[in-house]
């Protein structure tokens, strides 16, 4: 126990080092010296990680979680809100174990982490060799990259709302610009004011859709069918399985605390606050809409505008810039390592290496506007592999030792008390994503998905606009 403490303490030290080596500030965890700078700017604590993963969980999707719920119906709604998020947390918790096995390994071997962030596919390198390496890149890479797309998506779609005089193609033009924004944030160590202002933004957004849905009422001969259609249903499960599955930017959370080993059950944290958020308000616009919903994925589009509801909009675009610098940070330091920029000092220098990054986001923004199927898309087809099939595999491999499981940094969770529960829990995980996930969610999804291609088209405009009223329209009518 004595050698898994120091371990522990030796670990600690060197991320505080590792930390105020990238600063270039003397960062001294909770002990340091109070500064407007560190209180704004350098975040490493439990609470900044709570914040940054409560805030990173729930952006654009609380927006299109009333429209899962027109899909699947309000009792599987909820059910597979919870069985998700509680699924979403045991394996941000695996992540967890396996970031401090591989960092307790390396600091065995006096590797020094100054200056580098570690990312999910070194851990699998380290852990479990090449092979794994390049498997973890490909998902986690591909899954960020759609992630920065969907919430740029969800910026045009939002403020659509607010100003229609512009189409959401010019809008995502636009607001790519803004998200680009995001290369002069070095790290998650950076993101302490802006988590916390995310996370405000969310909670006032939730909400407002509660209270709003209630104090409308339901619409007149409102019908609540769902679930109606095997393919809605499964597309609605995994547009859920996408929202909690927000912990790709785990590692990267990870190191940018100042005691990493506390992080095992943040994420768990989190999730019970989002629950609070995302349950009460699905349930209430689903209930006053019904199955209007099915044809308008974004909550908004349904409310009637209000000075409460331009002032969500705005409040959930702010954040979805925020989410978008969550979701591109860690293909920001990909990029860096592959083109030698990673260890500059600059932040300039740093932020121009960065942009090449969101050009191919922006194109891809464009190519596919689909607000709402596309999370479903993603889903099925990424999140279920990269953050929930790939981490429970990878625990089993680097633990199917009995010198692995006797040497190991972590003990097992109190709520598994032996190595088979271990293993049983985890290929259930890995059986449950890959059938049901991957399986009936991306045969749904992707049916979904080419419907809205066959209706609306690559490049589309203007997605789920309403038509616009002409003068000579109006003045017939």
């Amino acid at each position: 126990m004595s050698r898994q403490k120091q371990g522990e303490e030796a670990m600690m030290s060197s991320l505080t080092q590792t930390v105020q080596h990238e600063e270039g500030e003397e960062v001294k965890g909770e002990t340091s010296q109070f500064t407007l700078k560190n209180a704004f700017w350098h975040g490493g604590s439990a609470y900044d990680a709570w914040f940054s993963c409560a805030s990173n969980q729930v952006a654009q999707v609380l927006l299109t979680l009333p429209y899962s719920f027109a899909q699947l119906g309000v009792v599987s709604g909820v059910v597979f809100q919870v069985f998700y998020g509680l699924l979403g947390s045991y394996t941000a918790y695996l992540i967890s174990i396996l970031y401090i096995e591989y960092r307790s390994r390396k600091e065995k071997e006096n590797v020094s982490f100054k200056n580098h962030v570690i990312q999910w596919f070194e851990v699998l390198e380290g852990l479990l060799g090449p092979y794994w390496k390049a498997i973890g890149l490909a998902f986690n890479c591909t899954f960020l990259l759609f992630g920065s797309v969907i919430q740029l998506i969800a910026c045009a779609s939002n403020i659509y709302y607010i100003n229609d005089h512009l189409d959401k193609r010019t809008w995502t033009y636009i607001f790519g610009a803004c998200c680009a924004t995001t290369v002069f944030i070095p790290s998650f160590h950076n993101y302490r004011i802006w988590s916390f202002l995310g996370l405000g933004m969310t909670t006032y957004t939730a909400w407002y859709l509660t209270i709003a849905s209630l104090v409308h009422g339901q619409v007149e001969n409102v019908t609540h069918s769902g679930p109606k259609k095997l393919v809605l249903y499964f597309t609605g499960a995994t547009n859920i399985l996408y929202t909690f599955g927000g912990h790709a930017v785990t590692v990267e959370i990870m190191h940018a605390m100042w005691k990493p080993q506390k992080f095992k059950y943040i994420y768990l944290y989190a999730t019970f606050y989002v629950f609070t958020l995302t349950i009460p308000s699905a349930v209430s616009v689903y209930w006053a809409f019904g199955d209007q919903l099915l044809d308008h994925s974004n909550a908004f589009s349904l409310l009637p505008r209000t000075g409460w509801r331009d002032a969500g909009v705005i409040l959930m675009l702010i954040h979805q810039i925020i989410t978008f610098g969550f979701a591109c940070t860690p293909l920001y330091f990909v990029w860096e390592k592959v083109i030698g920029m990673h260890d500059t000092k600059s932040i300039c220098l740093r932020a121009l290496a960065r942009l090449p990054v969101v050009i191919p986001i922006w194109f891809l923004a464009i190519i596919f506007p689909f607000f709402g199927p596309i999370n479903s898309a993603v889903g099925a087809l990424l999140v279920s592999f990269t953050v929930y099939i790939i981490p429970a595999s990878a625990h089993m491999l680097t633990f199917r030792s009995a010198a692995a499981r006797q040497n190991a940094a972590e003990k097992l969770p109190f709520f598994i008390p032996n190595w088979t529960l271990m293993y049983v829990v985890n290929a259930l995980v890995v059986v449950w994503v890959l059938v049901v996930g991957f399986g009936f969610g991306g045969w749904a999804s992707m049916v979904n998905f080419m419907k809205q291609v066959d209706t609306f088209g690559l490049f589309a405009k203007c997605y789920q606009c309403p038509p616009k009223l002409t003068n000579h329209t109006l003045h017939h009518s």
